[in-house]
């Protein structure tokens, strides 16, 4: 596997080369690009983020099966257990009208080859759609709490830390206590109902699994993500771009636009206890990545470098974390985000996702309506880790 990631790095930095040329050239021709060139260039930035996403799944496949194998516990009982009901059996036995609900826990992924990551369980797929639709439930980016009740929580924050000074001896040493304080973590629900048809549900060759797993990991995937990023605190989470506090304001004049210039000074705005940290980097949408791919220093670099030796792309040396909701660039908007992201807690409330049947909601259609529904909150425990940038006044 680890060859096939290598070739597809191989293959993006190639295009990154060719995507350089073709702004390098209108430059020296102080030009914009063709119509023809910018259509290039437009293929080029998609096979990018194709080849990135492949890059993606493949490492953490990988390592998902790294970490299985060495947990591994070798089979020691002779007793037969009673075979497990799979997802698929509870989601059919669900459609049967069976059983009323269910609560689908999260599992790991499995794989069937080097090319792509094939879930078996339903929560697996939709799972992989709440991430899809949004990074801010991706495993290894916010810190992720579950709890197994619903009550609110309070997560402590340290606002001061113990200082040492120099003393001379036989000299008494000065006390210096931290400070801490508090905030809470409450438990908003997120909810979708779908309904299906009953000749559909008796239909054994729907893929019953996949197609409910789509639609719901879709539908909460992508309103979870949408509070979890600029959530106003109130009666949803506090998004991670309403928590975050100023790092460097834009120009004026330029439609709130950034230069490579903001970016490096946004970088600069975060204590430098906080930029060596493993969680740190840019957050940002995808009409602002393509504006970061056109940026160059002043020794005429590209700030922007795709995945290398299994590093992803980079910015300034910090990671890129696309995010569908952050704002694009504009006068007053918060459009780009740099800090710690493991400083944003979100809180999960039991193991996964429920899922009720009703056979009584649209009776008088013949549907039978299905409910889906996840409960969780967010909020930054540090304001001061997660900087943004805004654009200036026109």
């Amino acid at each position: 596997m680890s060859s096939y990631i290598e070739k597809q790095q191989e293959l993006r930095a190639r295009a990154w080369e060719q995507a350089k040329e073709l702004l390098d050239n209108a430059a020296a021709e102080n030009r914009d690009l063709t119509g023809e060139e910018q259509q290039s260039y437009d293929r080029i930035n998609e096979e990018l983020d194709q080849r990135a996403q492949v890059i993606e799944r493949l490492r953490a496949d990988h390592e998902r099966e790294a970490r299985a194998a060495e947990f591994r516990i070798p089979e020691v009982t002779t007793e037969r257990a009673a075979p497990k009901m799979s997802d698929n059996d509870i989601l059919r036995s669900l459609a049967r009208g069976e059983i009323r609900s269910a609560t689908f826990e999260a599992r790991d992924l499995n794989t069937s080859d080097d090319s792509a990551v094939v879930p078996e369980g339903f929560y697996a797929v939709l799972q992989e759609q709440l991430v899809y639709a949004g990074p801010m439930l991706e495993p290894g980016l916010a810190t992720i709490l579950t709890t197994g009740e619903g009550n609110d929580i309070k997560v402590p924050r340290q606002t001061a830390y113990s200082q040492a000074t120099a003393t001379a001896e036989a000299t008494q040493f000065g006390e210096s206590e931290p400070t801490f304080e508090s905030f809470t973590l409450r438990s908003h629900k997120f909810g979708t109902l779908l309904q299906v048809s009953s000749e559909l549900l008796s239909d054994s060759g729907i893929d019953l699994v996949g197609f409910l797993g789509r639609q719901f990991g879709h539908a909460l995937g992508t309103a979870v993500n949408a509070k979890l990023t600029n959530g106003t605190g109130t009666v949803e989470p506090n998004g991670i771009v309403t928590a975050s506090s100023l790092g460097i304001t834009g120009g004026t004049g330029v439609s709130g636009a950034f230069t490579a210039d903001n970016l490096i000074d946004l970088a600069h705005s975060v204590d430098s206890a906080v930029a060596r940290r493993p969680g740190v980097g840019f957050m940002m949408n995808r009409a602002s990545l393509g504006a970061v791919r056109k940026l160059k220093d002043g020794q005429g670099m590209y700030l922007f470098q795709p995945t290398v030796g299994g590093i992803g792309d980079s910015l300034l040396g910090f990671r890129i974390i696309e995010n569908p909701d952050m704002a694009s660039a504009g006068t007053a908007v918060k459009s780009v985000l740099f800090g710690d992201f493991s400083s944003y807690h979100v809180r999960r409330v039991g193991p996964g996702v429920d899922i009720a049947r009703s056979d009584d909601f649209a009776f008088d259609s013949d549907l039978v309506t299905f409910r889906a529904s996840i409960r969780l909150d967010g909020d930054l425990g540090q304001s001061a880790n997660v900087k943004h940038y805004i654009g200036g006044t026109a």
